[in-house]
């Protein structure tokens, strides 16, 4: 199943982004350009249905669990970042060739991610003591998402047939799907195992590591990331907790809470948990690295009906993502135009001056990468000098509040289009 292509893209097609790979310490996929653009490769494959594991579902019955495996068709690089993405729907319904999900695996895969849909167990099991198992479902995701990062880990005994490098794995998802993320970076200890887990019951054994597939492989991630999700309490999160996450969430949310909230089902309040903005505020508070995107006025997942919301939440999130894969790219934490048409085979030959974020805010940092060792000025749309400066090839420029307006970068190269400050 393949849903329709989002159209329109972003406007700012003028304008160029983010970081250009100069640095010789960088991974060698590390150009500048993939793992941030769709247009690194035109062509992507899928691999549909390679399993993963088996478990026992909610039904007391062996379920056999899957993999939809997105690539970029052509790519001669044998050591990729995977990113493991779990659908939504509720823990009672959802798929992974869903609309949720599908576009968002595209579209990375066109970026050079490796990206695997995965399936996992669903069942809500009874409806007199709603709250257990909802936590039980989630539990029951968990495990199935460490057993699809073992996967790939496993793989590797077997010639790496996926051409990953399992340095770099990130595991998130939609709605339910960011549950799975969240608990899978953050309940770490047994004793956080909710009490009325009942781990002797089929499905749920295994401890943290569960019992669904690769066991004694290592499920550990470099980041998560979760669309409108949640956590059953940020008393999870503590210190040591390292993982990086990145989360963009509506506020008008009436599924999951954007804060402290109880999820509700057909009306019926089932359980308090903990949003993306109280994820993130705990985040602050340990030092977690971590990006957090607020959609003021949405609904839930509104990345599955609005192509507005879809270019913010995919730009956003590949922009984090590209960070973490790459130790040589400029830090993002926003929307950018994701489909600048240029291809990983000339992105060598871009000179002028990469400018992110722009447009910006006049609370934001704006920072360039100069390709090039150049004398430059920056100009105000009066055609007054704000700024001027010599930069060796590969730097990096942070310039702090810059009044609202319209500047031009003039290098030797040339002159950068317009950045926009609002």
């Amino acid at each position: 199943m393949c849903p329709f292509r989002f159209a329109p893209r972003l406007a700012a097609s003028a304008i160029l982004l983010l970081s250009f790979a100069v640095l010789t310490n960088a991974q060698d996929d590390c150009d500048g350009y993939r793992y941030r653009y769709t247009g690194a490769f035109d062509e992507i494959e899928v691999d549909y249905d390679v399993p993963y594991g088996e478990n026992i579902n909610s039904n007391l019955v062996p379920e056999d669990l899957f993999l939809d495996i997105y690539s970029p068709a052509g790519d001669e690089n044998v050591s990729r970042p995977v990113v493991i993405i779990a659908h939504g729907g509720f823990f009672l319904a959802g798929s992974n060739d869903g609309v949720d999900v599908v576009q968002l695996c595209e579209d990375l895969a066109h970026m050079g991610y490796v990206v695997a849909s995965m399936s996992y167990r669903l069942g809500i099991d009874d409806l007199f003591d709603l709250q257990t198992s909802f936590v039980e479902a989630v539990w029951r995701g968990v495990h199935d998402g460490r057993a699809a990062i073992r996967f790939f880990r496993k793989s590797m005994d077997f010639g790496n047939p996926y051409d990953v490098d399992t340095s770099r794995i990130f595991l998130g998802g939609v709605s339910a799907g960011g549950f799975i993320a969240l608990h899978h970076a953050y309940v770490d200890d047994l004793s956080e195992i909710p009490a009325f887990i009942d781990q002797t019951e089929p499905g749920l054994g295994g401890g943290l590591a569960g019992l669904s597939g690769s066991v004694g492989y290592s499920d550990d991630v470099k980041g998560v990331f979760n669309i409108a999700g949640a956590i059953q309490t940020t008393d999870y999160m503590n210190l040591g907790d390292n993982e990086p996450v990145f989360s963009i969430h509506g506020t008008a949310d009436g599924t999951v809470p954007y804060g402290e909230g109880d999820i509700v089902y057909l009306g019926i309040p089932i359980i308090d948990v903990d949003g993306s903005s109280m994820v993130h505020a705990k985040a602050d508070e340990l030092g977690v690295d971590n990006c957090f995107i607020t959609v003021e006025g949405a609904d839930h997942v509104p990345h599955v009906w609005d192509p507005a919301y879809y270019d913010l939440t995919l730009s956003s999130l590949a922009g984090k993502l590209g960070e973490w894969s790459c130790e040589n790219y400029v830090p993002m934490c926003g929307e950018y135009d994701y489909t600048a048409a240029t291809s990983v085979s000339d992105a060598s030959q871009v000179t002028l001056p990469m400018v992110f974020p722009n447009p910006a805010s006049t609370r934001s940092n704006v920072h360039v990468m100069f390709p090039v060792s150049t004398d430059w000025r920056l100009v105000n749309a009066m055609g007054q000098t704000v700024s001027t400066g010599f930069s060796q090839a590969g730097s990096t420029e942070t310039w702090r509040g810059l009044a609202e307006g319209w500047y031009v970068l003039k290098s030797i190269q040339g002159s950068t289009p317009l950045i926009v400050v609002r």
